[in-house]
């Protein structure tokens, strides 16, 4: 075989495609592997530059074809569609991530430690249960209506509505009990959330990174964990405006012949820090009301809307955030104002 100089590999569940180049650009590798066979394959091929797409368990194998001495480099999956030809399958795509790889202006995602990844698992598993609580919350309140049962929304309600359950006459035992084992699933799931959030609390007490970034207005431990936890490198943006884009607090560019046109945000990059951020944004927004907050705040407030001041805000508040983030320093109120 002759010598390769870029490899891409087409992950799936049970069968890899695997395309390589020569130094002449030309195809000399084109094998479809099983899962068992990737790890043996690639130990007896020579070191070389090997592009993955940045999907589920991308990073348990760049982890492990570096262990076996090669260079890995992950890919953003939008970044390399179009270099796919015509037709979609495992061959195309194999080959479309080579050729991406060797562009001179291609973006890679930093491959994350199996730590970083067990880390992350806090706020994913924290999510997660949050979601099936509201689940179960608005189930009971279906439930609970088609009775006559009705109470205010928010979680800080459910007491309420449990008292209301017990006390009326017109619900069936049956239905009573029922709605008995649903809320003891919540008060299952209140537990595990609230050992989860000790154990973030914990890991934000113990990181440096975390209890800086949570000096900032609108960011408190949840989410400067989530920044400390998802940002491994802040170094791979090249300003804080490209470190807001990434999260997707930026607006759309529809420019064209010299005429801008900026639409809404793109929603692009990590959902869970942008929505962290732009909640941060809105409990200091409740603040700026008071009159605590900073001028250029209540300004823009008596211009534009809540929502969109809030989105504004979550912008500069993620800017900051790379600063310190590269300065290793901690905010400094009398610099932002």
């Amino acid at each position: 075989m002759e010598k390769l100089i870029r490899v891409g590999i087409d992950t799936s569940k049970h069968v890899f495609q695997v395309h390589g180049v020569n130094a002449a650009e030309q195809p000399v590798l084109r094998r479809k592997l099983a899962r068992s066979q990737v790890e043996k394959f690639f130990a007896a091929l020579p070191a070389t530059l090997i592009g993955l797409e940045a999907c589920g368990a991308s990073h348990h194998w760049a982890r492990l074809l570096q262990s076996l001495g090669h260079e890995v480099r992950l890919l953003p999956p939008q970044y390399v569609k179009p270099y796919v030809k015509r037709g979609k399958n495992d061959m195309a795509d194999a080959e479309a991530i080579c050729e991406a790889l060797g562009r001179p202006s291609m973006r890679f995602v930093p491959v994350r430690s199996a730590a970083n990844q067990a880390d992350l698992m806090l706020l994913s598993t924290r999510d997660l249960l949050i979601k099936q609580r509201t689940m179960l919350i608005n189930a009971i309140r279906s439930h609970a209506a088609e009775f006559g049962i009705i109470t205010a929304k928010g979680t800080q309600n459910v007491a309420r509505l449990h008292e209301l359950i017990g006390t009326s006459e017109g619900l069936p035992e049956e239905g009573r009990q029922i709605l008995g084992r649903l809320f003891a699933q919540i008060r299952s799931l209140e537990q595990e959330i609230a050992l989860l959030e000790r154990k973030i609390l914990a890991w934000h007490r113990g990181n440096a990174l975390s209890r800086r970034l949570a000096s900032i207005p609108g960011v408190g431990p949840i989410g400067a964990t989530a920044l400390a936890m998802k940002v491994s490198d802040p170094a791979v943006f090249r300003s804080g405006r490209h470190f807001a884009a990434w999260i997707g607090l930026t607006p759309k560019d529809h420019s064209t012949a010299g005429r801008q046109r900026l639409g809404v945000i793109t929603r692009a990059g990590d959902e869970t820090l942008r929505r962290l951020l732009v909640c941060g944004a809105m409990a200091v927004i409740s603040r700026a009301k008071a009159g605590r907050s900073m001028p250029w705040l209540l300004n823009l407030l008596a211009r534009k809307p809540k929502k969109l001041v809030a989105v504004a805000l979550a912008n500069k508040i993620a800017r900051i955030a790379w600063v310190l983030m590269m300065r290793g320093e901690v905010f400094r109120p009398s610099l932002a104002a």
